[in-house]
């Protein structure tokens, strides 16, 4: 308050400097005014109403009013706020989100935004601020005052004083807040379009509660042209994944927005500090009270729930306030109970940390048995069910940035992840369990399925990021091994992107689904535990975290697949080739079967199409999860003390059989996924194409600056030990081209993709103006190497086919080794076909 006081003071001095300057002076000062006054909602003086009138003037019979945190009076089309003065000043929390609107343009209950406001008294005018916490210094040091003065909130908009109310009680006119396009709760980015139609606007419901105020407004924004900006050619406009295509006829959308205004703790959640080993959502902020270390402190808090025991001497004891998740209205009827089961998943690991029943799933009460119940509001978290054809879902949560405590979450669960989970399971697990091998699945299955993605972004609610880390602790033997897999499921983690059990061989008798694992225990422990007031709470989260130098399970990373091997989306185990080679195996068993699965008499092909790729996108996953073994490292984040390094180098040996996998399946592609019975069902042409943008996709992620500087850096540090760049670049080559070793030379249709997607690769690195590694040197003797072997083949045997090819493929190589655009039309190596 006393920064507000000197600025708006010096404010009002700097106007009142120029009093006396001339005329033209005066006018401009005049219209700055003006344009003060209209954008803090006020207009120009003759738009101005009256003055405060008496209390019965404003707020008249006709009023509609609920009482709660602030009184809300309703009057036909007009909104009024009666502020007590004990909230004024004080944090509230403000979430926006849409609860209704048109297909193609977003989706009921998606978030638009949060943010703390403080509403303040100034004279006759009550100011809404926007409250920042970015920079901190809580001492009695000066650098308080510099830290005050520099945080000044902005005021979002400036309200008349129209009465008094009770107490001296400002009562405010608001529905220009609701009802205009104010950036901060705008949710014209969220919808694609222009400014809000305030005619086609209006407030539709308010409603006061004790800690919070809830507010539902229809608002009807343009929308902006969709005509090319450049003429023809031009990128259509963006759309958000899954929207419709949108009527070129309408020019407007009209969206229900919820606006929830609550109130922050009084007694602020006591923060727990973030520690980089163990997997959290935080809030940060600069201490500058802080200057310990000599330089501007980072703190983090992790984003968690206030979970406080009744019963603080217990072990285990029952929380005062349990983690509520209510399954939303709008689910359908078949998903309810699954649901349900998968937000409790996570009551074991926190009874583990000495809360029982710390976290319940329950299902929204209807209009009869609580009217005001209403998933928008903001202490309400529901599990929320969108009609989509997005196979995806999502936890966000909205935190207090003051001390990180997560005071509401809305899952957002799109309709057709179901068809997702559905894939998943089939293409990686079936071939383990029988009773799958036909589609569609069991409802029970699909129940546990649906159980498993709702636990998953039950846990981002619960303030845990994705871990890929923990995954690569587990072996092929332990995911084959039924007890094992009962105990301790098919991931540490299931905020892993371990789906299914693709590793597993029929007859293991493995389990086949990833639960709440070890590392989600570990990390609940440590983010969770309640501390008595005599224990040093540091020492003991220490004390938890260093469990991880000797058990990789408790391990934490973020995924990195281009440069850390072991933290790769969708795999399984650090023996990451291995673990390939049994899940192509699992791929060819599926493609054996595909056919019979997903076709009836007097029924299309389309789930025959949506399966099959499917099956190639597991295909690819596997495939890619090899490619980045080859220059790969591992990062283990321990702290100094713990371990003598962080990074650790791939052993060349794996490295080899890495490039020796992807040779066998990749560039010499599996036959099961190009099986006939399966593609003259789906299509006249393409699947050399398919083919050919496998191996591209597997050339482009193995051959790269990044990579082979890591490999040239390894070599240097490990000399003969190493698998050198040039080793690797030249098995590859080798490999692609081993048929130029033959007699006869017959290269295949899918082997000829193949070699061009090589010499391309190649080419490109050749071009470049800047060289920043190795590459460009290796790609040139690569290509020599290409070409001298395709000269040495002349003379051979060899299909029309292949001779076109390879006299191509020597054409294109020789001139940009020349430096000249590749132009096939004009060869210069002898022409196989001439004199025929």
């Amino acid at each position: 308050m006393r920064t507000d006081r000197i600025a708006l003071a010096a404010v009002a001095a700097g106007l009142a400097s120029v009093a006396f300057a001339p005329t033209w002076a005066n006018a401009q000062m005049d219209r700055m005014r003006a344009m003060m006054r209209a954008r803090a909602g006020g207009g120009d003086d003759k738009a101005k109403t009256k003055g405060i009138q008496p209390y019965d003037k404003v707020i008249t019979e006709d009023a509609k009013t609920t009482k709660g945190l602030f009184t809300a009076h309703r009057i036909k089309d007009k909104v009024f706020y009666e502020i007590p003065t004990s909230e004024l000043g004080k944090d509230l929390l403000w979430v926006t989100q849409i609860e209704e609107t048109q297909a193609g343009f977003s989706y009921a209950g998606m978030p638009v935004g949060d943010r703390v406001v403080r509403w303040e008294l100034r004279d006759e005018k009550v100011l809404l601020r926007d409250v920042k916490y970015t920079i901190r210094a809580d001492t009695d040091d000066p650098i308080s005052m510099a830290v005050r003065e520099t945080s000044l909130p902005p005021i979002i908009k400036s309200f008349d004083v129209k009465a008094w109310g009770k107490d001296k009680a400002p009562v405010i006119d608001v529905t220009d807040l609701f009802t205009s396009d104010i950036p901060e709760f705008s949710a014209k980015r969220q919808m694609q379009a222009q400014g809000v139609d305030k005619a086609r606007s209006f407030v539709d419901n308010i409603k006061a509660f004790p800690t919070n105020i809830e507010t539902k407004v229809f608002l009807t924004y343009r929308l902006t042209e969709q005509r090319p900006q450049f003429g023809p050619g031009a990128p259509a406009p963006r759309r958000f994944p899954g929207q419709t295509r949108r009527d070129p006829t309408q020019g407007a959308v009209t969206v229900m927005l919820h606006h929830s205004m609550v109130k922050l703790p009084d007694n602020p959640m006591h923060p727990r500090k973030f520690d980089s080993r163990v997997g959290f959502f935080n809030v940060a902020f600069q201490d500058y009270a802080d200057d310990s270390e000599d330089q501007i402190k980072q703190v983090r808090y992790i984003t968690r729930w206030r979970l406080e025991k009744k019963d603080p001497t217990a072990d285990v004891s029952e929380p005062v306030k349990p983690i509520v998740f209510y399954v939303a209205p709008e689910t359908p009827e078949r998903w309810k109970e699954a649901i349900r089961k998968g937000i409790e998943q996570w009551q074991p690991a926190f009874e583990a940390a000495g809360f029982k029943n710390a976290i319940i799933g329950k299902l929204a009460p209807t209009p009869r048995e609580d009217p005001d119940f209403d998933c928008e509001d903001a202490r309400i978290s529901c599990i929320r069910w969108l009609p989509s054809n997005i196979q995806n879902a999502f936890g966000p949560h909205v935190s207090d940035p003051r001390t990180g405590e997560i005071l509401e979450a809305d899952v957002r669960i799109y309709h057709n992840v179901i068809q997702l989970a559905r894939n998943w399971y089939f293409v990686q697990a079936s071939p383990s369990d029988p009773d799958s091998q036909q589609l569609p699945l069991a409802d029970d299955l699909m129940q546990r399925l649906v159980s498993f993605v709702v636990a998953h972004e039950v846990g981002h609610s619960l303030g845990f990021p994705h871990n890929m880390k923990a995954s690569s602790s587990y072996t092929v033997a332990q995911l084959r091994n039924p007890e094992w897999t009962a105990k301790n499921g098919t991931a540490p983690s299931i905020m892993d992107y371990a789906r299914f059990n693709y590793v597993a061989q029929p007859g293991d008798g493995a389990a086949l689904l990833p639960k709440v694992g070890p590392y989600d225990y570990f990390a609940v422990e440590w983010g969770y535990s309640q501390f008595s007031p005599r224990a040093n709470e540091k020492k003991s989260l220490d004390k938890i975290a260093k469990r991880q130098v000797d058990n990789p399970m408790y391990r934490f990373g973020n995924p990195d697949p281009g440069e850390d091997s072991s933290r790769q989306t969708e795999d399984l185990t650090g023996q990451t080739v291995l673990a390939t080679e049994l899940g192509l195996k699992n791929l060819d068993r599926v493609f054996g079967y595909l056919v019979d699965a997903t076709t009836k008499p007097d029924k299309d092909y389309a789930l025959l199409q949506n399966v099959y790729n499917a099956a190639i996108g597991q295909m690819a996953r596997e495939v890619i999860h090899t490619a980045n073994v080859v220059g790969g490292v591992t990062f283990d984040n321990l702290y100094f003390g713990d371990a003598d390094r962080r990074f650790f180098e791939v052993d060349a040996q794996r490295q080899r059989a890495a490039v020796d996998l992807l040779n066998d399946n990749v560039f010499h592609i599996r036959p099961s996924a190009i099986n006939d019975d399966i593609l003259l069902r789906l299509e006249a042409s393409g699947v050399a194409d398919r083919v050919k943008q496998l191996q591209t996709r597997v050339l482009n992620t193995l051959i790269n600056d990044r990579r082979i500087k890591r490999m040239s850096e390894t070599a240097q540090r490990l000399g003969d030990s190493a698998y050198t760049p040039a080793e690797f670049v030249d098995d590859l080559r080798t490999s692609v081209f081993s048929e130029l070793e033959d007699y006869p030379v017959n290269v295949d249709l899918f082997r000829r993709g193949a070699q061009r997607a090589f010499v391309e690769r190649m080419e490109s690195f050749i071009r470049v103006d800047k060289v920043e590694s190795d590459l460009p040197a290796l790609a040139r003797a690569a290509l020599e190497s290409v070409l001298s072997s395709i000269n040495d083949a002349t003379d051979k045997q060899m299909d029309e086919a292949t001779a076109a090819h390879l006299h191509d493929l020597a054409a294109r190589i020789d001139q940009t080794l020349k430096g000249v655009a590749p132009a096939p039309q004009k060869p210069k190596q002898r022409n196989p076909f001439a004199g025929r």
